[in-house]
């Protein structure tokens, strides 16, 4: 998006969260909140952002980094203030501003945009982010005239009776005509009992200048969920497992049970896989069509998964490049490797890639063999069409059409036993 920037609101303290770190860098399916936050801007097509950071703001920074830009908000005097300590990125600029918050993590860039492209095409001053609640109790209110413009934000404590009725209220993530707003804060005062300086103050001294203000309503009111506890963070991981889930068995994945199967964000799977229960796989996986994964299976970050492969239970697949057809069945630990295509791996067997140093790697062939509880000692290479002998230890390359034993002769001692 040209000419669109955003403020993104990560200060607080998060004390419900009873944690030594901050809240906005707990996780959700393996990734900060705050950095979620910032990916939906992102992705949503704005790139200039500026993140409120202060309490433990070195936390949050390390897990940003340079990604952004940075306003430090010293006093926690409100979100009026927090946008306050932005305005020097903002000053001298024209376009429009998107505020949103650090713990508002599953928020649909799609949203954004909606929010953006109707402040630009209605030519507001202000759009707000609005949802409607059937029992909208201690939510501030929209307040409307009768040409729908919004007059004002009514927090619960301050409306009236005929003022609680209101169905919609407030979600708290706005845009901002950036000249409009900056003017405006330089209005605003902390007249209230908190001594604060409220955002949703500038909505009414926008709409006394007479200027269009306007507002979106949330298609999906999970979005807009804020986390300030652990229940809070369980119910968001929750919403996104089911979203996640749902997507893909639209596009052609067959996911047995939806509830015990945790699918991290930018995974690929391919139409006609099969999902069974109690199964993980992590960011960055790609897994083919006509797969068949788990119960009870681990695929962890970076790993390819070809056509037709198939994970059986209780398998952790790490750093694995996977040629279509193999079989890695039950009980087998395959990290670090590249194995070929139409291979069967036994049960058992794994890849032994640390030394306690480094990380070194395995590389098995196209349709091999491989016997029950082996052992592959990395860096080691196996080639094409090897049978490897079960219990074998594996240390060193193994060239194709071979068969690899590397075991102890078994010794026999009779009557041994019984002698004892």
């Amino acid at each position: 998006m040209e000419n669109v920037m955003a403020i993104i609101m990560a200060a607080g303290k998060g004390t419900r969260m009873k944690s030594k770190n901050s809240k906005l860098v707990q996780k959700i399916y393996g990734k900060e909140m705050v950095k979620r936050s910032v990916e939906n801007a992102r992705k949503a097509g704005i790139e200039n952002i500026v993140t409120v950071v202060g309490y433990k703001k070195e936390q949050v920074m390390d897990v940003l980094g340079d990604t952004v830009e940075y306003a430090i908000q010293e006093e926690m005097l409100g979100t009026g203030h927090a946008v306050m300590q932005a305005t020097k990125f903002l000053e001298g600029k024209k376009g429009k501003v998107v505020v949103l918050n650090g713990d508002v993590p599953i928020l649909r860039p799609e949203t954004i945009v909606r929010l953006v492209d109707k402040s630009i095409d209605n030519k507001e001053a202000a759009t707000l982010l609005t949802a409607i609640y059937d029992d909208p109790f201690g939510y501030g209110r929209i307040i409307r005239d009768e040409g729908g413009n919004i007059e004002g934000i009514v927090e619960e404590k301050d409306a009236t009776e005929e003022q609680k009725e209101i169905a919609e209220i407030n979600a708290g993530i706005y845009c901002f005509d950036i000249e409009v707003l900056l003017e405006a804060l330089k209005e605003i005062k902390p007249n209230n009992s908190q001594g604060e300086y409220y955002l949703t103050d500038v909505i009414q001294i926008i709409g006394d200048k007479g200027l269009k203000t306007g507002a979106v309503i949330v298609e999906d009111n999970t979005e807009i969920l804020g986390v300030n506890d652990r229940m809070q963070l369980q119910m968001v991981t929750k919403i996104l497992q089911h979203r996640i889930n749902t997507e893909l068995m639209k596009n052609g994945v067959t996911i047995e049970d939806i509830n015990s199967t945790y699918i991290y964000d930018d995974v690929k799977i391919g139409m006609d896989t099969v999902i069974h229960p109690n199964t993980i796989i992590k960011s960055n996986v790609e897994i083919g069509e006509d797969c068949e994964i788990g119960p009870n299976a681990y695929i962890r970050e970076g790993s390819r998964l070809a056509n037709r492969v198939k994970i059986g239970s209780f398998v952790e697949i790490k750093k694995a490049i996977i040629g279509e057809g193999t079989k890695v069945p039950h009980l087998s630990y395959m990290g670090d490797c590249e194995i070929g295509a139409g291979t069967n791996i036994g049960c058992g067997s794994i890849t032994c890639n640390y030394d306690g140093f480094k990380k070194s790697k395995t590389i098995i062939g196209d349709d091999c063999f491989i016997g029950s509880n082996v052992n592959f000692i990395a860096p080691v290479t196996i080639g094409r069409n090897v049978l490897v002998g079960a219990g074998s230890t594996i240390t060193d390359d193994v060239p194709a059409d071979s068969l690899a034993i590397a075991r102890q002769k078994q010794l026999n001692k009779e009557g041994w036993n019984k002698s004892k």
